[in-house]
């Protein structure tokens, strides 16, 4: 549920007074019951959709309509404090643009704002939906703690053309204190020396790139909304057999997202053997946290620079794998898979990439060689995998909450294949259930085959030979169906 917080805003600069009331709300959709903005409409009614401009900074507080009878101007009586910047940054640059919105007893409540035609005066960055990119962002993003002039961020228009500088000066123009506040500040530094003629090339190359990654992260807060535990339970029952454990362990999780709103202090780590479905827990709980994941596979890391990132200092320097997970996935805000946690433990030469991990597991922030700036952590839900704890660290150990998932039983291998594994396969293949059957023995003796093996890779791998095996004889042999009993699956499993 959105959280309004109501509060007159009135102060003096320079020839202007803006008395505006800001209102701030974490809506992420706006209507006429939680619009962008209210205006004045004591005077006359506004059309549903209304054409004009936000008037130049003079007067800070009008939008002028364009009516049969001329430009006329209302008062913006409340507005969200996500967009303040956004609407001054509209106005100093006369962008055109188009209102909807719906009159009611105390205003004219705008929930949507479109680009129309532009000017040659306009900010040429404005094309091409930046700003329905912007508001967007803004939507997605958090009411800032506080919203007032700040005489740092004053900055002069120029003649520049679309590129991609100017594109990240308006956006940080419009998104304002949205962004959290070192990354705010972080920006202005690096636009600083991107536009700079002080520096070299390559530093103004890298301070671009660095500026580009991290502005097209949506930078989130820790607050997470409640979680249906029943709808949770009903996810984690179509991706898992069995694993009860598990599964009243991640339940557990979400009662106490629920009570607190953020994440748990700890991660879970999930040790077992080799194909026991550890990793289809991690995307289970990515679904039910509604967040995007990413995967470190640490039998891959053997240098703590592939997680860090280079300095940029070289000319090929880039960032790591982890600020590039970030950036793939878009926000900050993701569960961080590790897989393998026990073969973290194997650097060579510079350093141990665990201790790199203990940085991120911490929720106190991770820095990025390359991109030089604290991300927060928060918002990140690290779920390891391992096949065998005794490998892992103590520091690393210490920050999970651990899980031990045994392999699975007899029975319950017989369940797996013939519930899920199979039907799965047939479904993929265009089979009907009755054109590929396994008789009870037939059952037994794949079970009995795999007797040795951990997990059900080796079943899920039965069940694509069995079901490929089938469709040959019925397309080239003509049958209808095919049975397998003990005897035909060992003649074509072993």
């Amino acid at each position: 549920m959105p959280v309004f917080d109501f509060s007159d805003v009135s102060y003096q600069k320079d020839t202007y007074e803006c008395t505006y009331t800001i209102f701030r709300s974490d809506e992420g959709t706006p209507a006429p019951e939680s619009p962008i903005m209210v205006l004045d409409n004591s005077l006359r009614r506004w059309k549903h959709h209304s054409n004009g401009v936000f008037t130049n900074p003079v007067k800070k507080t009008t939008f002028e309509f364009e009516e049969e009878d001329g430009a006329v101007s209302a008062n913006i009586l409340k507005i969200d404090a996500r967009f303040v910047s956004l609407l001054k940054w509209l106005g100093e640059n006369h962008i055109p643009v188009r209102l909807s919105g719906k009159n009611l007893e105390d205003g004219y409540a705008v929930y949507k704002i479109r680009e129309t035609a532009f000017g040659s005066g306009t900010k040429l960055s404005a094309e091409d939906g930046f700003l329905q990119f912007m508001i967007e962002r803004l939507l997605a993003s958090h009411a800032p703690s506080e919203e007032v002039p700040d005489e740092d961020e004053e900055e002069t228009g120029d003649d520049m053309k679309l590129t991609s500088l100017q594109s990240i000066k308006d956006f940080l123009y419009c998104a304002g204190r949205t962004l959290p506040d070192n990354i705010r500040l972080w920006s202005r530094r690096n636009f600083a020396v991107a536009r700079s003629h002080e520096v070299t090339a390559e530093e103004r190359r890298h301070a671009q790139r660095a500026l580009s990654i991290m502005l097209n992260i949506q930078w989130k807060n820790n607050y997470f909304q409640s979680i249906d535990p029943a709808a949770a339970r009903k996810i984690l029952d179509e991706e898992l057999y069995g694993m009860e454990k598990v599964k009243q362990r991640i339940i557990e999780t979400i009662i106490q997202i629920n009570r607190t709103h953020t994440l748990p202090a700890y991660g879970l780590l999930l040790v077992g053997p080799a194909g026991t479905g550890k990793s289809q827990v991690a995307y289970a709980v990515a679904r039910i946290l509604k967040l995007p994941w990413a995967t470190l596979d640490m039998s891959s890391i053997n240098d703590p620079e592939q997680l860090t990132g280079s300095s940029r200092i070289y000319s090929n320097a880039k960032p790591g794998i982890i600020m590039e997970a970030f950036a793939n996935a878009g926000e900050s805000n993701l569960v961080f898979i590790i897989n393998e946690l026990d073969k973290a433990a194997s650097g060579k030469g510079n350093g141990n990439p665990a201790d790199v991990l203990l940085t991120l597991l911490d929720n106190l922030g991770f820095t990025d060689n390359y991109i030089e700036c604290m991300i927060p952590t928060s918002g990140v839900y690290p779920i390891a995998t391992a096949n065998d704890k005794t490998q892992i660290s103590a520091p690393l150990m210490s920050r999970f909450a651990v899980i031990d998932i045994p392999d699975y039983t007899p029975e319950e291998k017989k369940i797996i294949f013939s519930r899920f594994a199979l039907p799965k396969v047939l479904k993929r293949m265009g089979l009907k259930a009755e054109e590929c059957i396994v008789a009870p023995d037939g059952l037994n003796e794949v079970i009995d085959i795999y007797k040795n093996t951990t997990g059900i890779r080796d079943l899920e791998q039965a069940a694509e030979h069995l079901a490929a095996n089938a469709l040959y004889q019925i397309e080239v042999d003509g049958v209808k169906s095919v049975t397998f009993d003990r005897e035909n699956v060992r003649d074509l499993l072993v």
